[in-house]
């Protein structure tokens, strides 16, 4: 709940400050909402944490457009711009095992 000092609120406990908009909040009423829940898409999936395929601990983290380092281990990964595994990546990746397995045979 919230009490009144002074003029001013104080808040006791946490509270809820957003029901829908989430991190696009910093962008107000500006530039629409479909461009905005595009946005708050990206930002998700840029800002959170991935498994790290070497150590197997959830702490890979974005450093740039890319590039993908785990705070753990400190192995550097290259990836997409928004999610570290793409899925262009994985359609290259399930098709290079196949041929593989195709010329062992």
């Amino acid at each position: 709940y919230q009490r009144r000092v002074h003029g001013l609120f104080s808040l006791v406990g946490m509270v809820k400050r957003t029901k829908k908009v989430g991190v696009t909040g910093k962008y107000g009423t500006r530039y629409g909402s479909s461009l905005r829940k595009q946005v708050k898409k990206m930002e998700i999936t840029q800002h959170a944490k991935y498994q790290c395929t070497f150590c197997g601990k959830d702490s890979v983290k974005r450093q740039a457009v890319g590039i993908w380092g785990c705070r753990s281990c400190g192995k550097v990964l290259a990836g997409g711009a928004w999610v570290m595994s793409t899925t262009t990546a994985a359609t290259i990746r399930s098709t290079i095992r196949r041929l593989r397995e195709m010329k062992e045979v």
